[in-house]
């Protein structure tokens, strides 16, 4: 644990580590008061596209968690940003909420629902057999298919729910095309995190609930890599997979909790 105490920087998942749904999960008050009371750079770096950084910085308001809207970068922004470098000025047809639309419409890229260059798919709560349908016809007229992350689940205040790589699948499986997925593990999302972060990768840790997007995202960018139990993966989960965390901590709250048996790091 004293090497992640060293550590400048901190690369924090949001959903399983931060909170499910609207509840705080333990410890996170604790954590958020250690980061800033040593001076931890940190940024919340989340699959999710739900949600603008604003609307992010407003929840963890209401859960009482005081954080600048500058410390949030979402999945959202970095499919914009990879599709405005790739094709500026294209247009999507977006199955996706106003996190994800919002972005697009920041960067230029407009919505098409006729011929768009691209179909851009992220988590809906409207999801449904028509977006589908209108999905898979466009791909098949050429539309390339872009997803906004890997997860295929995410957790929720009533249990595990399908995420955008599973609303994906039935287009992928019909159409036989093959998405390009933005988010973590996408090593395009991390340089940037990195950059927003402003420290070096052997100086920064990832702290995240999945072992095949936080955790394999962190050991491929070079940063310290510490999965915490409070979101979809279970200790045994973890040896499915050829590689391993750096740390397993119950949650974020192990991490204030140890810097103050410590004695060397200030903890609240």
């Amino acid at each position: 644990m004293d090497r992640l105490f060293e550590k400048k920087g901190f690369i924090c998942d949001m959903d399983g580590v931060i909170y499910h749904g609207n509840r705080l999960l333990p410890g996170v008050k604790e954590f958020l008061g250690w980061l800033k009371e040593n001076d931890k750079k940190f940024l919340f770096l989340t699959n999710s596209g739900q949600y603008t950084p604003r609307e992010l910085q407003q929840k963890l308001g209401r859960l009482g968690l005081d954080v600048d809207e500058s410390h949030f970068y979402t999945s959202a922004l970095a499919t914009a940003q990879f599709l405005n470098s790739q094709a500026p000025g294209c247009s999507a047809f977006v199955m996706g909420e106003h996190g994800i639309q919002n972005a697009l419409y920041d960067v230029g890229i407009t919505y098409n629902d006729v011929n768009p260059d691209y179909v851009v798919v992220g988590e809906d709560r409207g999801y449904s057999l028509e977006m589908i349908t209108k999905a898979i016809r466009l791909v098949n007229n050429g539309a390339k298919l872009i997803g906004t992350n890997y997860d295929l689940t995410g957790p929720t205040e009533d249990g595990i729910a399908p995420a955008c790589r599973a609303l994906l699948a039935p287009i992928e499986l019909t159409t036989g095309k093959q998405a390009y997925y933005v988010g973590k593990p996408n090593p395009l999302m991390m340089r940037t995190g990195l950059k927003l972060l402003g420290v070096h990768s052997e100086e920064a840790a990832i702290i995240g609930d999945r072992m095949d997007t936080d955790i394999i995202a962190g050991i491929e960018s070079g940063l310290d890599t510490v999965l915490v139990l409070s979101g979809v993966t279970s200790r045994e989960d973890c040896r499915r997979f050829p590689y391993r965390p750096r740390l397993i901590l119950d949650g974020v709250g192990d991490i204030p909790k140890a810097a103050k048996a410590n004695g060397d790091f200030a903890a609240s």
